[in-house]
């Protein structure tokens, strides 16, 4: 029987995502395939690689950096989480990236972005890790108005969030009869609709179908987290949640919030640990 994990994104809240899969990772939890979007992608890829700590080590070393996430940033280059410091600068040179262990690693890894031409979501397997695979992440956590457009693979892409933002009926696809799902909201949260319309409609005007995508991403998250609650129910799911609103935003510039966010991410997984294991080893 095959297990999956499925990790949704949410900017800044992954790092409770990041808590977990430290967790997972400590406890030598294992899965045949991994699916992030967005920061679920960023910070999930350390899983694979097997870099406990990671995440929590660079985004609290720089998030007051101006080159990783800043307005100046967004002024300059387009993109709030700067692509060639966050993607490049950082995983080559300031705290590497194990790519030797992540190409090594038998589990399969899947980034999801949206497509801006068709406004559905692209899967995209990484392979050996070199550019053009973290321009894929880059692309799978590029949040509309805050990031240009990715064109990579043939595509032009944006945030997978927009399309897919929990991808438990993509890795039930892969065969993956268990999955664990990774959610950064509380479990009661219900998503409302964009009040960024007007704005994206100005931006995005070439792209009809992204704007539909938006427009009705609300609908589409909230019949997701309706799909996961029934496969909770049928012993198919388990899933992790903050148990309230996570105290961040999408953006943070302080290290210890963003510390007390891993720490209830890892809070949370120890407090699972034990139900987790019994159902991941329940045939």
């Amino acid at each position: 029987m095959k297990h999956g994990l499925v990790l949704e994104g949410g900017a800044m809240r992954g790092l409770f995502t990041a808590g977990v899969i430290d967790v997972l990772m400590e406890n030598e939890i294992s899965f045949d395939a991994v699916v992030g979007v967005s920061a679920g992608a960023c910070f999930g890829c350390n899983y694979k690689s097997g870099q406990i700590r990671r995440a929590i080590r660079y985004n609290t070393r720089f998030c007051r950096d101006k080159r990783y996430c800043s307005t100046l940033s967004l002024i300059k280059t387009g993109d709030m989480f700067g692509a060639e410091f966050c993607y490049h600068t950082i995983p080559e040179k300031l705290d590497i990236f194990d790519k030797k262990a992540f190409d090594s690693s038998p589990v399969d890894f899947w980034v999801v972005c949206t497509d801006v031409s068709t406004g559905k979501a692209v899967y995209h397997k990484c392979g050996p890790v070199n550019s053009d695979e973290m321009e894929w992440i880059r692309a799978s956590a590029s949040m509309p108005i805050a990031a240009r457009i990715v064109e990579i693979g043939g595509y032009r892409l944006l945030d997978g969030g927009i399309a897919d933002s929990i991808p438990l009926r993509f890795m039930e696809s892969r065969g993956c009869e268990k999955n664990l799902v990774v959610l950064t909201q509380p479990r009661d949260y219900v998503k409302k609709p964009t009040g960024a319309m007007k704005l994206m409609k100005l931006k995005y005007r070439r792209y009809p179908e992204l704007l539909k995508a938006v427009e009705n991403r609300h609908k589409m998250y909230n019949n997701e987290l309706k799909y996961i609650r029934s496969a909770e129910e049928k012993g198919s799911a388990f899933v992790i949640a903050p148990p309230e609103a996570l105290p961040v935003g999408h953006i943070e510039h302080d290290p210890d919030v963003m510390r007390e966010v891993y720490r209830i991410g890892r809070r949370i997984a120890n407090e699972n640990l034990e139900a987790l294991k019994s159902f991941l080893t329940q045939e």
